[in-house]
């Protein structure tokens, strides 16, 4: 059976992941980071810490999600706006005000989980 290749996995996660489906999305990206390259290893690990953290807030979680959520958006926050298609700008906006709430003490009711945007880049997935 043929393995999908990166940029497939990698679609493949975020659909998990905007569809809710973070621990799925962890499991996806978890595969692809144990072949990664060094200098994509650190921002997969942060996408998969991302996913973990609101995996553990659907479990009600908090402070695991708080913790996963900083650790996650520090990982990312060093490739820049975008990387490998992927709008990390974005994923770190909603991300930080997901942070804000959760440092707060509170879940957020009516904010809706962040979404990965991979603008520009044909997703096999769609």
């Amino acid at each position: 059976m043929n393995q999908p290749n990166e940029s497939e996995q990698l679609d493949r996660g975020i659909a998990h992941f905007n569809a809710g489906e973070f621990f799925e999305a962890h499991e996806v990206w978890e595969a692809l980071w144990l072949r990664a390259t060094v200098e994509r290893k650190p921002f997969l690990q942060g996408i998969i810490q991302i996913a973990a953290a609101f995996h553990h807030l659907k479990r009600g979680n908090l402070p695991g999600a708080r913790s996963l959520l900083g650790a996650g958006l520090a990982k990312i926050s060093k490739y820049g706006d975008t990387y490998r298609g992927i709008d990390v700008a974005g994923l770190a906006e909603q991300g930080r005000a997901w942070l804000d709430a959760l440092a707060a003490g509170k879940r957020p009711r009516n904010r809706k989980t962040p979404a990965i945007r991979r603008p520009g880049v044909q997703s096999v997935c769609d």
